[in-house]
Formats: structure tokens, sequence, C-alpha cells
């Protein structure tokens, strides 16, 4: 009779939306007890048991979120460690496979576009220090969107590169109204097509950018 109560009352909490734990903890009954009692009793968790999994989920998010960060840090120093410190023909390959996948191809001017920072600050570094190009030799132009800070644009690539205003061509804004919202906001300061001006010197005109599509015929070779 005792038995019958408890699984009375073990429905009846589970009619109320109380979890196989919450049960378990007020009748004193195993869980494997109760799944055999209660696995037809239609179940909808109470408030109770929804915050019990709100804060379960949101700390397995922050677990995860901790490891993938701790596994992030372990990865980036063991390949720094790998890499070890860049020399000039590390460099050189570097702004080779750079070229080959940013850089303009068909046209025979020296060009890359993208709109990462970082990718252009190595581009410029490789342009000056393997090319041998000055900032005389660097020419802009922007491509951004309606919700770009033009301003703002310019000061922020003219900082980025360190090349002055005066080297900036006409800003290219892009207006088409059918355009995908789905990277709006995701380029804050647009995109920018590097080119390289020879300014006198044949060496830093069409020759460089043969130079470099040899650089890239003679690395494929070799693989």
């Amino acid at each position: 009779m005792k038995s019958l109560n408890i699984k009375r009352k073990a429905i009846n909490y589970r009619k109320q939306g109380c979890s196989y734990n919450m049960i378990s903890k007020k009748l004193g009954v195993a869980k494997s007890t109760l799944s055999n009692w209660l696995q037809k009793i239609p179940y909808k968790p109470n408030k109770e048991v929804q915050k019990r999994i709100s804060r379960k989920h949101l700390k397995m998010v922050s677990i995860r979120k901790n490891q993938k960060s701790a596994s992030i840090a372990k990865m980036k120093k063991l390949a720094k460690k790998e890499l070890g410190k860049l020399t000039k023909r590390d460099l050189w390959l570097l702004g080779i496979g750079l070229y080959l996948g940013e850089g303009t191809k068909k046209q025979e001017a020296v060009q890359i576009t993208n709109s990462d920072p970082k990718t252009i600050r190595l581009t410029i570094k490789w342009l000056k220090k393997i090319c041998g190009l000055n900032t005389a030799n660097f020419h802009i132009a922007i491509h951004t969107y309606p919700d770009n800070d033009l301003e703002e644009t310019i000061n922020f690539w003219s900082i980025i590169t360190g090349v002055p205003k005066n080297q900036f061509g006409k800003t290219q804004i892009d207006r088409r109204v059918n355009k995908s919202t789905k990277k709006k906001n995701t380029l804050p300061y647009g995109t920018i097509r590097l080119s390289v001006r020879a300014n006198g010197q044949k060496d830093f005109g069409v020759n460089l950018h043969r130079r470099i599509m040899g650089w890239i015929e003679t690395s494929f070779k070799q693989i």
C-alpha cells in the first residue's frame, strides 16, 4: 500500500511538471523506478524545471566557451613555437602566396584588393621589403557601402597603410538597392584596392607584375 501511495504521489508530481531528479529527491525513489512508473505520463516541464534547464544550458555554454578559448590559446602557442622568427625569404614566399590569392593576374598591373587591415599591412611590407617599393608608389581606391562613414573610412585606411590621402582615388559607394543585407555592417571600413604606380620607374610597372607572376609560376613548377 505504501508503495502504491508513493507511486500516486510520483504520478501527481510528474503531472505538475517535475523532473525525475526532483521527484526522486522528494520521495526517495530511484530514477530507474520512476522511469518504469512514469514513462506513459504526459510531461511538460514546470517553471522551476525550465529555470534549471536554462541554468544548466548556460553553464554548459560557458564551459564549452572556456574550453574553446583554452584550445585556441594552446594551438596559437604551439604554432608560434613551430613557426619561429620569419626570415626575409619567408616573407618573400608569404607574399607570393598572398598575391596568388588576392592579387590581379590577368591585367599587367600590381593590385591587391582586400578588407582586412592585417592583410593590407602585410602586402605593403612585402612590396617594400621584397619588391623595393616605397610609399610614393602606392595608390588606394576605396569601395564602401551606405552604412560606412566616408571620412572615418578614409582616415582609417590612411593610418593603416601610411599612405597620404592625396594618393587616394575616388571612393566608390555601393548603392545597389537589390543587394543582399546579410553582410551589412560586417565591413565597417569597406574594401580597398591597393595599386602600384611606377612613377617613371620601369621596374615598378609592367615588369614588376611579370616578375611576381614569374615567382608564382616557378613556385608551381617546384611543387
